[in-house]
C-alpha cells in the first residue's frame, strides 16, 4: 500500500514525542530531522521537504506548543495541517459547462501510466453525475490503444469515437467535436498518445490539438510508482502545454508516494483524482486532508463512508434496517452484505481506511503480518456454505438441524464444524446488528450505514 513505510516511520517519530510530558526545542528539532529523512526516503522533492520542515519547525517551537498540556499531540496537529497545505488545502473540482454546452478534456501522459484506463474511469464518474461523456481515440501509435478504449468504454456504458489509426489526431479530435454536438454529448474526453519518454513530436501533437480545438482542461496522468520522476514529468508537461491538474495512478501499489506530496508544491497544479486499483470504479476524488490522515496513520473514515454510500442501495438499506430491528436479518442479507464489501474493494482496502489501520486495534506495522488472502478465502468459504443452503434455510436459519448442516457441509465441500462456525457467527452478527441499529439514531442513521462485517 502507498505510504506504508512513510506512515510507519512518522508514527514512530510521533509516538516518541507523545511520550514526553514537556518538549524542548532540541526534542522538536530531533523529531523533525527524522521526519525529514522519512520524507526524503519516500521520494518527496528535496526543496519541498526543506520548506515543509522549516514551516513545521517555526510553528512547533512557538509558545502554543511548548506551553501546551499535550505538546506531542500539538506537533502532530501542526504536521497534519502543514501536510494538507502542501497538497493543496482544498479539494479541486473540475469546472464543467452547464447543460448541453460541451466541456472538452484532453488527457495526456507517458506510456504505462494507465492513461487509457483512467479515461474510462473518469468517464464513469461523469456519467454517474448525469453527464453524457464521449471518449475520443486519438492514440494512433500504441498497438491496440483504440481497442482498449473501446472495450473500457463499453464496460462503462460510454460511447467511443474512433477513426482507426490512419488519420491525424487533430483531425480525429475535430470530427469528434462535430459528432458530440450532433449526438448531445456534453463532455468530450480526448485520449492522446503516450510515449516512453517526453519528446518534441509528442508535445507538438498536443499543442496542435490545443490550437485547433478549444480545450477546457488538460489533465496529466502520472504513475505514482515512478516517484520523483512523476513530479519531473508533471513539471515538464506544465511548462510545455499548460496543465489543469493531475491524476495520480497506482497509488494502491508498493510505492513511496512522494509524488502526491510534491506535485502541487512544484507545479502549482492540483491533484484531481487518485487511482486506487485496477477496477474501472477504482478512481477516488483527491482530498488533501484525507490523504494527510492516511499518511499519518489516522485513517480515512470519510472516504470509507463515501464508498459505503456509493455502493449501498438506499431502498435495500432501509429494508435491511427494518429487518435488523425486527430480528428478521437472514442469510440472504448476510450474503448481500459480503458482496457489498467486495464491491468496495475487499477487507484489506476497507481496514486500511480505519484509524491506525485496524480501527485502533493495531498499527500499520502489524498489518504487514496479516494474511489478507486468507481473509478473502474465508469469505468465499462462507459464501459457498450459504449457497449450499435451500432458499427456505437461508430465510429461516432456525431450520438448520444437524442433518441439514451435514448436507450443507457436503455441498460446500467443507467439514460440518465449518458450517457450525458460520451459523454461530451469523447468530452473533444478528445480535450485534440489532444492538448497533438501536445505537444509531436521528441523522446518523441515514448518514452511516455500514456493512455488517466491519
Amino acid at each position: 500500500m502507498a505510504f506504508e513505510s512513510l506512515s510507519e516511520k512518522l508514527q514512530n517519530v510521533f509516538k516518541n514525542l507523545r511520550g514526553k510530558g514537556k518538549l524542548s526545542e532540541a526534542d522538536v528539532k530531533l523529531a523533525l530531522r527524522e521526519v525529514k529523512m522519512a520524507l526524503l526516503e519516500a521520494d518527496v522533492n528535496f526543496k519541498v521537504v526543506k520548506n515543509f520542515v522549516n514551516s513545521v519547525q517555526e510553528r512547533a517551537i512557538g509558545q502554543e506548543v511548548m506551553t501546551s498540556l499535550t505538546p506531542g499531540q500539538m506537533v502532530v496537529k501542526i504536521v497534519n495541517e502543514e501536510m494538507v497545505k502542501l497538497m493543496g488545502d482544498e479539494t479541486t473540482e473540475l469546472t464543467l459547462k452547464p447543460g448541453s454546452e460541451i466541456t472538452v478534456i484532453m488527457m495526456c501522459g507517458l506510456q504505462g501510466a494507465g492513461k487509457t484506463t483512467t479515461i474510462a474511469k473518469l468517464a464513469g464518474k461523469f456519467k454517474a453525475k448525469g453527464k453524457k461523456p464521449l471518449l475520443v481515440a486519438c492514440d494512433i501509435y500504441r498497438p491496440a490503444a483504440v481497442d482498449q478504449l473501446q472495450i473500457n468504454g463499453e464496460k462503462q456504458g460510454v460511447p467511443v469515437f474512433a477513426m482507426g489509426t490512419n488519420h491525424k489526431p487533430v483531425n480525429i479530435a475535430k470530427a469528434a467535436m462535430e459528432h458530440a454536438a450532433k449526438n448531445g454529448n456534453n463532455i468530450v474526453i480526448i485520449d492522446t498518445a503516450g510515449r516512453l519518454h517526453i519528446d518534441e513530436d509528442m508535445m507538438d501533437e498536443l499543442i496542435e490539438i490545443k490550437e485547433n480545438i478549444h480545450i477546457d482542461h488538460v489533465i496529466l496522468t502520472v504513475d505514482a510508482m515512478t516517484g520523483q520522476d512523476a513530479v519531473n514529468v508533471a513539471e515538464t508537461f506544465n511548462e510545455k502545454i499548460g496543465i489543469t491538474g493531475v491524476i495520480l495512478t497506482k497509488l494502491d501499489g508498493d510505492t513511496r508516494g512522494g509524488a502526491a506530496l510534491s506535485i502541487r508544491a512544484v507545479t502549482g497544479k492540483p491533484i484531481l483524482y487518485i487511482g486506487m486499483g485496477e477496477k474501472l470504479s477504482d478512481l477516488e476524488q483527491f482530498y488533501p486532508d484525507r490523504m494527510a490522515s492516511r499518511i499519518l496513520g489516522m485513517g480515512d473514515v470519510l472516504t470509507l463512508i463515501d464508498k459505503v454510500q456509493a455502493e449501498i442501495d438506499e431502498d435495500k438499506a432501509k429494508e435491511l434496517e427494518r429487518k435488523i430491528k425486527k430480528a428478521e436479518f437472514d442469510f440472504n442479507d448476510y450474503l448481500d452484505q459480503m458482496q457489498q464489501m467486495k464491491k468496495m474493494g475487499g477487507i484489506q482496502k476497507l481496514v486500511e481506511m480505519l484509524p491506525g489501520g485496524m480501527g485502533g486495534m493495531g498499527s500499520k506495522a502489524n498489518m504487514k503480518d496479516i494474511d489478507w488472502d486468507e481473509g478473502e478465502n474465508a469469505l468465499k468459504g462462507i459464501e459457498a456454505i450459504i449457497y449450499s443452503m435451500t432458499k427456505e434455510e437461508r430465510r429461516n436459519p432456525d431450520l438448520l438441524n444437524p442433518s441439514r448442516k451435514k448436507r450443507i457441509a457436503d455441498g460446500a465441500g467443507v467439514d460440518i464444524s465449518e458450517v457450525n462456525r458460520v451459523v454461530k457467527q451469523f447468530g452473533e452478527t444478528r445480535k450485534m446488528m440489532k444492538q448497533f441499529s438501536g445505537m444509531l439514531g436521528g441523522k446518523n442513521k441515514k448518514k452511516f450505514r455500514m456493512p455488517f462485517g466491519l
